[in-house]
């Protein structure tokens, strides 16, 4: 509530030319916030941008059904986790079965909880190379259209799945309450787990992007993406929060239901929503990741520097380049003549605390 407020202090910009003044008032930098993730989200991509391989990739969507949402919710990193390793190893196993390709892919995957109204609904974004590494070290292409079928990439998820929570109830590491409550009796779990299985999993495996500018723009969209965004806020006040859903439609919702929707999305802290695995796992970005470069006839990643400064410094020029590259925006630009370079001024601005709470 008080990001890049003045309650937070800042400081004051002059222009160069014109002498207009603007305040920047400092942000909170707490990644859910509808404001912060933009600076967070330049810097990653740009640590990215050495990773990324120039091949087809594809965006695949596993989604949990509606019956795993309340245990989920109520084991939130045990749950997690298991959808993290249970699409990836879904990914990865099929990719070395010959059958489809017979090489290591690499994905990037990234965890959201919500859906356009801001109910709970959890589901994993991965990105995934159209390609990978055999065990001679030889690039191996997947047809431009096709990765795996989906039919088989719902069974093996749903079968690696239901086993991962199987193994947490019989091991104890399990909170049930709540809705889940009934969970508690073994021969319940089991038929709860039985009935799953005899459900279709749904995974959405969408067209391939055709270009390393396609697979940024994607990745930029899912990567750092909150609940809702200040821009679909259409109207607030003391009986009604509205806001943009989807397709031109809009909801409305008492501001205390809003608050406690908006809050359920909010991970618990240190939380890891986006992994790597495959070619694209930390062990094997200077190893196997640089034998698909030389494959594909790329020069090797080299460190980047420019994103190890620090964000949190208004005039810090690394960061104004990295955001001007990807973007086209110029943050340094006076707004009023547009002709000149807006410049810190030394003194901040006080820090205007809130009033005291009185009884």
């Amino acid at each position: 509530m008080t990001c890049r407020t003045a309650v937070l202090g800042g400081h004051l910009d002059r222009c160069s030319g014109c002498g207009h003044e603007r305040p920047s008032y400092n942000s909170c930098r707490n990644r859910h916030c509808p404001k912060c993730p933009a600076l967070a989200q330049y810097r990653w991509l740009e640590a990215r941008r050495e990773r990324v391989l120039p091949v087809h990739h594809f965006h695949v969507v596993f989604t949990l059904p509606a019956e795993l949402r309340g245990l989920f919710q109520g084991n939130l990193r045990r749950m997690a986790d298991v959808l993290f390793r249970a699409a990836a190893d879904t990914l990865l196993e099929l990719g070395r079965d010959p059958q489809w390709l017979g090489a290591q892919l690499g994905l990037t995957a990234v965890l959201h909880t919500w859906t356009r109204d801001l109910s709970w609904h959890p589901h994993l974004h991965c990105i995934v190379t159209g390609g990978g590494l055999d065990q001679e070290d030889q690039w191996r292409a997947t047809r431009q259209g096709f990765l795996f079928p989906v039919r088989v990439l719902g069974r093996l998820f749903r079968g690696k799945y239901l086993d991962a929570v199987r193994r947490l109830y019989h091991e104890g590491h399990l909170e049930l309450y709540g809705s889940t409550r009934d969970l508690r009796d073994p021969v319940a779990m089991d038929d709860f787990i039985d009935r799953l299985y005899r459900k279709d999993w749904l995974v959405y495996c969408k067209p391939p992007f055709g270009d390393t500018d396609a697979v940024f723009a994607y990745l930029g969209r899912y990567t750092h993406r909150v609940g809702i965004a200040n821009s679909r806020l259409l109207h607030v006040d003391e009986g009604a929060v509205t806001f943009r859903t989807r397709h031109g439609k809009q909801t409305s919702m008492p501001p205390a239901v809003f608050l406690r929707r908006l809050l359920t999305h909010v991970l618990p802290p240190g939380y890891v929503r986006i992994r790597h695995y495959g070619l694209l796992a930390s062990c094997h970005v200077h190893g196997r990741l640089d034998k698909a470069r030389d494959q594909l006839q790329l020069p090797a990643a080299t460190p980047n520097t420019s994103v190890a400064s620090n964000a949190s410094d208004p005039d810090d020029h690394p960061l104004v380049a990295i955001v001007h590259r990807l973007t086209g925006v110029d943050l340094r630009a006076c707004p009023r003549c547009g002709q000149h370079t807006m410049l810190l001024r030394a003194a901040p601005l006080a820090i205007q605390r809130a009033p005291p709470v009185t009884a």
